[in-house]
Formats: C-alpha cells, structure tokens, sequence
C-alpha cells in the first residue's frame, strides 16, 4: 500500500501497525514507558460504506457490526459507516474496496454480477431447495468461501476479502398495482430486480431495469416500472412502496436465498495483527445472528403495519413459481457453459442433495402447528 492511505489525526492502518512495532521495540529499552504508550495509542479508523439509503433498516443492521467491532476491540478500532453514495455509488462499492477509497462495504454480491455473473451465485441463484441458512452454511461449510475468493482473487484480479452474513429470508416476488394470477399477467410488465433475477424474469417475459433501492419508488411513480421487488417488508416500508402499490406478493423463487456481502481492502486486513483481523472477521459471523434476530422482529411487525395501512398481502401464485423454476432449469444450461459457473453449482448442488435430504426429512410440518395454535391465520 502506499502513503496516500495515510491519514492525519486519527492512526491509518499501516501507521497504527508501525507505531504498535516501534512501541514494542520501546519496550525493549524502556519497559516503563511502553506500557502508557500503548494505552495513549489512538484509534485505527477504518472508512465503511453500505449499499443503502441512510434511512433504510440495512444501515441500521451496518451498525450493528459496527459496534460489535469496537466493543470487542476495546475501541482500537473505529469504523466511520456512510451511506450509499457517501463515496461511491450503491452499486460501485466492490471496486471502491479494491482500489481502496474504502476500507470496508456492506452490500449483495448481486449488485455487481455485471461484472461476472458467478459472483450472483453467492447471493442471488437457483439454490437448488436450500432455504438462505442452507446457502449460507454452503459458504462457510461447503467450499463457497473458498470458491468466492477464487472469484474475486483469482479470476478477477480484486484486491479484496469477502464473508457473507445473515441468511435473508426469501424475497417476496413484490409490488404490483393490481393482483396478478399467473404468468400471462406479468408478461411485458416493467419490473425492477438485480442480478441473476434480472434474467431469470427476463425470460419469462418481463422488461427488467436493475435500479438501487432509494431509486425504485421514484421510478414507479414517473412510470418508468411497472412493478417492483427490494427485499423485505422493513425496507419496502421505508421508502413508501405502499404509496404507489397495493398488492404485495410474498415467497418466490426469484430471489429465495441471499445474505450480506462484506467486503474488506486485502492489503488492509492482511497487514492487521491477528487479534484484529479475527475481530473484523468473527464480527460478521456475531451480527449475523443479531441481525437475524432483529429482522424477524422488525419484518414482521412492518407486515402487519403494510396490512393494517390498505396492502392486500398475497403468496405468489404457483403457476408463477412453477415457472420460475422452469427457467432456472433453463437458464442453468446456459450459464453452465461457464467452467467456473458450474464449478459453483455443482458444489451447491452437492451440498443441498446431501443437507436438505436431511433438513427436509426432519422437520415437521410448521404450518400445520401453527394452523393448530392460530386457526384461520393464515387465511389472508
């Protein structure tokens, strides 16, 4: 790295390790002196952007981390969070890490699939029956971290470090003006979405525009889409999707499996000691248990407000998630012409046939218990 990630006031990461070198050198002499230097040693602060509006729960869920990270490093670590567009753009984050004009990004790999479509595997795929733990355990347990840094490192020339956390629940297939029945009433439809999603509902007949959140509801307002899908209930809310439609569609196969991207600058979090470098890394794995927790809590609760506020909350109709499945089926054929594509899912593949063999075989039926205890519920 070189000097230009040098920072007045508070210590940069290379001055903050220099400085701990020379204290420790100091020691040597002077064992007096050492240790009030290290106590009166200032902070490392390190510069991380989201993919989001400041206002939308996810940057909310950012901090999270953020502060696990300075209470477990005792305040050695700082880390300034900004918002989408403080630095660079919601969907430029990637490159922002690597050429390091930030140090840290909170975001989905589907946001830049343009770059290589793989990088949507690990975010937004055909998941094969694996529900978003299953996929997110694939990554940490089934050869998808290593795969990711092949990605990144080797195939693609990125200086970065990349973890995924918080295993999101399905993303509902989202806002339409009016009820939708099947396929033929989506076919033409200006419909925004990202990733592999793009063309998986592309081929099924919908005109697909690829936007950042803080972009759609403007966008449906002018005309521009005719439909729309973010992430969740909290986030919708936020930005006003109830204002400029109704009717909500929950469960879909077009996005059923993602998670967080957290990307670190590789020379920065290489040339950190170890005890630090394990706090930014097992920091993903701790908020992505909180982050969990509060996303049901808040989902939820955001759900019922949408319906108690005029939305119609509806499921998906089947013969639309028959036929996303169907051009998955298809589109797998083709992206698998790519050697490391189907390197990635035959890997997926392997891991979902042996663990859903399993979670499917053991858990019972949910819904049936939950019919039992709060009959009628579910009739919406």
């Amino acid at each position: 790295m070189s000097n230009k990630h040098e920072k007045s006031g508070p210590v940069s990461r290379r001055s903050f390790l220099r400085r701990g070198g020379a204290i420790a050198g100091g020691a040597a002499a002077s064992s007096l002196l050492a240790a009030p230097a290290v106590m009166g040693q200032s902070p490392m602060v390190l510069k991380m952007q989201t993919s989001w509006p400041a206002s939308d729960i996810w940057q909310t869920m950012a901090q999270q981390y953020v502060d696990r990270v300075e209470a477990m490093s005792g305040g050695r670590i700082k880390i300034d969070l900004l918002p989408a567009g403080a630095v660079v753009g919601a969907f430029q984050v990637m490159d922002g890490v690597s050429d390091g004009v930030i140090d840290i990004a909170h975001s989905v790999s589907a946001y830049w699939y343009g770059k290589n479509k793989a990088a949507s595997l690990f975010g937004t795929g055909p998941v094969f029956g694996g529900d978003p733990t299953n996929m997110l355990a694939w990554f940490y347990q089934g050869g998808g971290r290593e795969l990711y840094r092949e990605l990144t490192q080797d195939q693609m020339g990125l200086n970065v470090v990349g973890l995924m956390a918080f295993p999101m629940p399905a993303q509902p297939f989202g806002w339409f003006k009016d009820p939708i029945g099947g396929v033929d009433d989506i076919k033409g439809m200006k419909y925004r979405t990202v990733g592999l999603a793009a063309d998986l509902l592309q081929s099924m007949g919908m005109s697909v525009a690829q936007l950042p959140g803080g972009e759609i509801v403007p966008a449906m307002e002018r005309g521009v889409i005719d439909a729309f899908e973010f992430n969740n209930p909290s986030s919708d809310m936020r930005f006003g999707a109830q204002d400029v439609a109704k009717n909500y569609y929950l469960g879909s196969y077009h996005q059923a499996s993602e998670a967080f991207e957290f990307l670190f600058n590789r020379d920065m979090i290489e040339t950190l000691d170890e005890d630090l470098r394990a706090i930014l890394e097992h920091g993903v794995e701790a908020v992505s248990t909180y982050n969990t927790a509060y996303a049901l809590d808040n989902y939820s609760a955001d759900l019922q407000k949408l319906r108690e506020a005029g939305v119609t909350v509806h499921k998906t109709p089947d013969d639309i998630l028959s036929a996303q499945l169907t051009a998955w089926s298809d589109m797998i054929a083709t992206l698998e012409e790519d050697p490391f594509i189907k390197k990635v899912m035959d890997s997926q593949r392997d891991w979902v046939k042996r663990t859903v063999y399993y979670e499917l075989m053991d858990k019972p039926d949910y819904a049936l218990a939950y019919e039992h205890f709060f009959p009628g519920e579910l009739k919406l």
